[in-house]
């Protein structure tokens, strides 16, 4: 069931969450003398305009950006880009959600409330036992590997996506159901290990089986990254702590981030969403290819055939999934 949280336009509550914002950041900034870092990491800024419009706009987290950027692009610990993704998804996808709501628009509302009742079990879990245990190399494949399955199933079958309308609900108890079994498993694995994913599964569960229009697929994707996001900066904070060199990266960025990811939910449902999944299809390609490229060392011709593999894998499970859709009509 889609549903549309509010009756009437409520706009001046996400104009309100931005001065609130802003107010802290600004607090934090010169109380702190803080002014000297923001303009030192004034890359990963410019780099999250980028992905906080495409965070707002498809169902990959700003993190899908600034992971690659920090660990691939600045050489960065991929720890570091995990616990950013987190961080810097707590602002963006947040103020996303805020402007998806305040404007009325339609989320899968069974599903996403599941999601978030796995994702409660399923991230404490996986930040304090199972990220541990993953060793940086793996962490780096483990994005590498489901982006690029995702980027080349959308760019196989994006037509087909794009033509979506509705919801065609698997029934309000079994979305449900799905979403927390998808909420769990997710943030156990996937979000735990690399800061983003939950909301690609439960993006992929809405296209493919519920062949959902993308109008309400993706903001529902937004919702559950935005809580994960922040569930996942509140459990680090309590339990292990953030890496150093978060704070710094997030001082950059937060304030960019907070109106890119609303813009990108603006502008998609003015110019259409198509085309730009079609340009981050491409992006999450060319990163599984860049990081091959950087850890081939690490990795050798055994572990990309592995790589190349598991991507197999994924694309059989999408198009499996797409082909259960197909028959329920």
């Amino acid at each position: 069931m889609a549903t549309a949280p509010f009756k009437k336009n409520y706009l001046w509550i996400w104009f309100a969450w931005l001065l609130l914002f802003y107010c802290t950041w600004l607090v934090l900034v010169l109380s702190q003398s803080q002014w000297h870092v923001v303009v030192q990491h004034w890359q990963i800024a410019v780099a999250m305009a980028l992905g906080s419009f495409a965070a707002g706009s498809t169902p990959m987290g700003g993190g899908t950006v600034g992971f690659p950027v920090l660990v691939l692009g600045f050489d960065m610990p991929a720890i570091l880009g995990r616990d950013f993704s987190f961080a810097i998804q707590s602002i963006g996808m947040v103020s996303a959600s805020i402007f998806i709501f305040a404007r009325r628009q339609a989320v899968a509302s069974a599903a996403l409330k599941g999601a978030i009742l796995g994702s409660l079990a399923g991230t404490p879990l996986g930040i304090l036992f199972i990220a541990p245990m993953i060793p940086e190399l793996w962490i780096k494949l483990v994005f590498a590997v489901i982006w690029a399955s995702f980027g080349l199933h959308h760019l196989f079958r994006i037509n087909q996506i794009a033509a979506n309308t509705g919801l065609r609900s698997l029934g309000k108890s079994r979305d449900l159901r799905v979403g927390v079994l998808l909420g769990f498993m997710s943030s156990l694995s996937v979000v735990a290990v690399t800061g983003v994913g939950i909301d690609m599964f439960i993006y992929t569960f809405l296209v493919l089986l519920c062949r959902s229009d993308l109008k309400i697929a993706i903001p529902t994707s937004v919702v559950i990254m935005a809580f994960t996001s922040l569930l996942g900066v509140v459990i680090k904070l309590f339990t292990v702590g953030m890496v150093p060199g978060v704070y710094e990266n997030w001082l950059a960025a937060a304030p960019i981030v907070a109106l890119g990811a609303p813009l990108g939910v603006f502008f998609v449902s003015r110019i259409g969403r198509k085309s730009i999944l079609l340009v981050v299809a491409i992006l999450c390609i060319f990163q599984y290819l860049w990081t091959c490229f950087t850890e081939y060392k690490l990795l050798g011709a055994a572990g990309v055939g592995v790589s190349l593999l598991l991507i197999a894998a994924l694309l059989v499970a999408f198009e499996r999934l797409r082909w259960a859709g197909e028959l329920r009509g």
